[in-house]
């Protein structure tokens, strides 16, 4: 169990606002109910953004009560709705969206979102000195500072499922199945999920890949008998249409392969038991280090503890891909 802060309150603020910004994760609803009523049970007032930053800037705001998060827990996606705000990168909309809040009288701010989203707050407080909180909802478990991110686990059981009834028809048919998750700069994705599902190789953006490697592997593998079945899960990249090309190279190798794109049926539905914990844990500390004074960090977890990380490294350091977990699904191939 996450160890919740102790702080001590040391500041005035009397009313917060929450947004949930970028692409939508399972556990922003959890998360946007911790902080609501951990914020409504020491006093505060609440305010819900929508749609992020562009919802900021035109002043899309409106108070939170407990009713407003009633029976959201279950819920995927986020009901403050969220979008991409490109606008938000000029400092003089920043600074026209402080005024806004401070003309609702809102005295921080805390926003659930992904490394852009985050890197947004960071210079959003450093020019308004208005106090920001910012936690990791993103699938992709791809910010600096933290081990986990508010709707991973949910989007990992959520390809495996899919996985698995791929691989029934894939060995029924005998077939080579490309199975592509989301991941275009990150293969956290597809490393775990890959490993999880047995898949016989991994390929993501991190990590170089050759062709002839794949081939071998799949010609070693009938050779051995073991079935001319298989599972390869890649991760999308940065360019669209690599799972078709590498389907396309494998079909001038003599190989037949499956395509299954999974696509955006991995952000949706029910957040798993994991992620509403974690997104809870997440969302209630987050206001408990808005009120003791802290700004400008970001609330994750490492080895199980909350954390706190500057935003500062959120902007500026990558969290690195763990290359053991390739290398372990292709030792398990064998």
């Amino acid at each position: 169990m996450y160890n919740l802060p102790e702080l001590e309150k040391s500041t005035n603020i009397k009313a917060i606002a929450v947004m949930t910004s970028g692409g939508d994760s399972p556990g922003m609803n959890p998360a946007v109910r911790a902080i609501t009523r951990s914020a409504l049970n020491q006093g505060l007032r609440v305010f819900g953004i929508n749609r992020g930053y562009s919802g900021l800037i035109i002043g899309d705001i409106f108070e939170l009560k407990s009713t407003h998060v009633t029976n959201i827990i279950q819920r995927g996606g986020t009901i403050l709705k969220s979008d991409r705000c490109p606008a938000f990168k000029d400092p003089v909309v920043r600074n026209q969206a402080a005024e806004i809040l401070k003309k609702h009288e809102i005295d921080g701010l805390i926003v659930i979102g992904g490394d852009g989203s985050l890197t947004g707050a960071h210079y959003f407080t450093q020019e308004t000195g208005i106090p920001v909180i910012g936690l990791p909802g993103t699938i992709d478990n791809d910010i600096y500072g933290t081990d986990d991110s508010i709707g991973f686990d949910t989007v990992l059981n959520t390809a495996l499922d899919a996985i698995d009834r791929i691989r029934d028809t894939a060995v029924s048919h005998e077939r080579i199945f490309l199975v592509e998750v989301m991941g275009r700069n990150s293969g956290h994705i597809a490393s775990q999920v890959g490993i999880a599902s047995g898949a016989e190789m991994i390929i993501v953006p991190e990590v170089d890949f050759k062709l002839e490697t794949l081939c071998f592997s799949l010609a070693s593998h009938r050779a051995q008998s073991k079935g001319g079945s298989g599972i390869i899960v890649v991760a999308e990249g940065p360019a669209p249409g690599l799972t078709y090309r590498l389907a396309k190279q494998l079909e001038s190798h003599g190989e037949k392969p499956g395509v299954s794109i999974l696509g955006y049926i991995q952000r949706g539905g029910r957040p798993t038991g994991h992620d509403r914990v974690l997104a809870s844990c997440l969302g209630a500390s987050a206001v408990t280090y808005l009120m003791a004074g802290f700004t400008d960090i970001m609330v994750g977890v490492i080895n199980s503890q909350i954390t706190t990380t500057p935003l500062q490294d959120i902007v500026e350091k990558k969290k690195p891909l763990n290359p053991d977990l390739v290398e372990l699904a292709q030792l398990l191939h064998k």
